[in-house]
């Protein structure tokens, strides 16, 4: 007799390998469900039973497509789109952030829309990014001060340009694909998502973010190393933990389609300007040497973002709160992590 789980469908995490999905799969597998962990690269050890590994490229349509075969003819019951080339990689190289971000965004959602079922389109979630907004200069910034999801979507990035396409890519799938159709329209995925401002992560070494300042200057203190700034003291962005940013992922994930008042999203945590983080590593890391050296282009990226965002729709919606503010993340999560990491590297 077939269990339940082997009649459900099947579940799709790209960029599977990175530390987001690695916290990801092992939820959706609690949750019962059957994972294809698709990456760019081979996994470094084996997922656990119930995960099919897919190693692949996915601007290649041909292997997105082979992705809805991995078990059978089970229909995609959900992917979650994580794979990315972030915004400073993206700005040396904008040919291939635009591929990996916007057309690898539309082979993915062609694929929930052919792979799922019109009776339940196929939940497809899509981390996107505070990089979407861009305020014209610093002091229109700081008038602005918090900012809502419609406001200032007039990014000066390739990768937030990318992310404001896969967001409106996304609401053509949930809402207008096929909409010559003499049916009408065909809803054929459920599209969320969620605009991240930037995460400081214990586990990840910062590779290719334009906020990677915060999570470059505590990795850098722990390890003894003096770290040059790449933005001004002044400089003020939103930040959130890793841990919480996957809970706000399983928390957007699971809420039930009748209280979303919309397809995207801000959720925020805390909006510390880049002195007030060296305070915080400096407390826990005394004599840590931080030093500011602003590299014009990125500082200018960094000065387009806004200062904090309006997060009050996920409040309402689907109960988002975060469980670090900014002492909390360093107290409990990131200084505890990172010296356990450090201190295992020099054993």
């Amino acid at each position: 007799m077939e269990s339940s789980k082997a009649a459900s469908g099947v579940v799709v995490v790209t960029g599977a390998g990175g530390e987001m999905g690695h916290a990801l799969v092992p939820w959706l597998l609690r949750c019962g469900k059957r994972v294809i962990a698709a990456d760019l690269r081979e996994p470094t050890s084996p997922w656990p039973e119930g995960v099919v590994a897919a190693t692949g490229d996915v601007r290649d349509r041909e292997f997105v497509g082979s992705l809805g075969t991995r078990f059978g003819e089970a229909p995609i019951e959900a992917v979650y789109h994580l794979a990315a080339v972030l915004s400073s990689a993206g700005e040396r190289n904008p040919e291939l952030a635009h591929e990996v971000n916007v057309m690898g965004s539309m082979h993915l959602l062609a694929l929930a829309a052919e792979r799922g079922t019109r009776e339940r389109p196929p939940l497809f979630l899509l981390p996107s990014s505070i990089a979407v907004y861009g305020i014209a200069d610093l002091e229109a910034k700081r008038l602005a001060g918090a900012v809502h999801e419609d406001e200032h979507c007039t990014s000066r990035t390739i990768y937030g340009l990318g992310k404001l396409a896969a967001e409106e890519l996304g609401r053509y799938y949930a809402s207008f694909y096929r909409q010559l159709d003499p049916q009408g329209p065909r809803h054929a995925v459920d599209f969320r998502s969620i605009r991240f401002p930037g995460i400081l992560s214990a586990d990840t070494v910062p590779s290719g973010g334009t906020s990677d300042y915060g999570p470059e200057m505590l990795h850098a203190a722990a390890k003894g190393e003096a770290y040059r700034c790449f933005v001004r003291p002044d400089s003020r962005i939103p930040f959130m933990t890793m841990p919480d940013a996957i809970r706000a992922i399983e928390g957007l994930a699971t809420a039930h389609p009748a209280r979303l008042s919309r397809r995207v999203y801000n959720v925020g945590a805390f909006a510390p300007s880049a002195a007030e983080i060296a305070a915080v590593v400096n407390r826990h890391f005394p004599g840590a040497e931080i030093a500011y050296e602003p590299h014009p282009a990125r500082q200018a990226i960094v000065d387009s973002w806004p200062e904090d965002v309006v997060d009050h729709a996920a409040r309402r919606d689907w109960g988002w709160s975060p469980c670090h503010d900014l002492d909390l993340a360093f107290s409990e999560y990131l200084v505890p992590r990172i010296l356990a990491r450090h201190t295992a590297a020099t054993r």
